[in-house]
């Protein structure tokens, strides 16, 4: 097991989070094969919620966010504040996951949820019929409870939220018709 420990200015006792090797992850594209390694999770070695400004309230709950990173094959786990958002704390604290507008516009940090809740009420990037199929973006995404979640392909849930828009099914490349359009320029 690969512990990181993130640099810290306040404290001499750095927090930590578990990140798991590759080997460790079923790195698939098909979620109904992908197995975890049973293990142990002390709640010790979980990182310490510091709000994304510095602050954290006491009164807050702070709920244990698991988070399988499908395509890197790592696992994170941290605590986020019911109050702030998954990705945000998440980068406060060091870990890295994927993630384009911030605004809950498109589907680049979608997680499809396997336990817990995530409350969402600003992700405009996907429709309430995905959202009710477990489907959620940590961009805008707020813990309402520990939760587990599992990064997605961003193509599929884009299809899956705009697809049935598309008569056709997706574009596909026109070689010629590039080829045509560039001869113009």
């Amino acid at each position: 097991m690969d512990l990181l420990v993130p640099p810290s200015s306040c404290c001499r006792k750095p927090p930590l989070h578990r990140q798991l090797p590759s080997s460790t992850y079923n790195n698939t594209r098909n979620p109904s094969s992908l197995k975890c390694r049973p293990r142990k999770t002390v709640s010790s070695e979980l990182q310490t919620t510091a709000g994304v400004n510095g602050s954290y309230s006491p009164s807050i709950p702070t709920h244990k966010v698991t988070v399988h990173d499908r395509f890197r094959g790592v696992v994170h786990e941290f605590l986020v504040p019911e109050d702030q958002y998954i990705l945000h704390t998440a980068e406060s604290q060091n870990i890295t996951l994927p993630f384009a507008c911030r605004h809950g516009c498109c589907t680049s940090c979608a997680v499809r949820i396997k336990s817990g809740q995530i409350k969402q009420p600003e992700a405009l990037g996907i429709s309430a019929e995905l959202k009710s199929k477990g489907y959620a973006l940590l961009c805008v995404g707020y813990p309402s409870s520990d939760v587990e979640v599992e990064t997605q392909d961003e193509d599929e849930v884009y299809w899956l939220q705009f697809g049935r828009y598309f008569a056709r099914g997706p574009v596909e490349r026109d070689d010629y018709a590039l080829e045509l359009a560039l001869g113009d320029e």
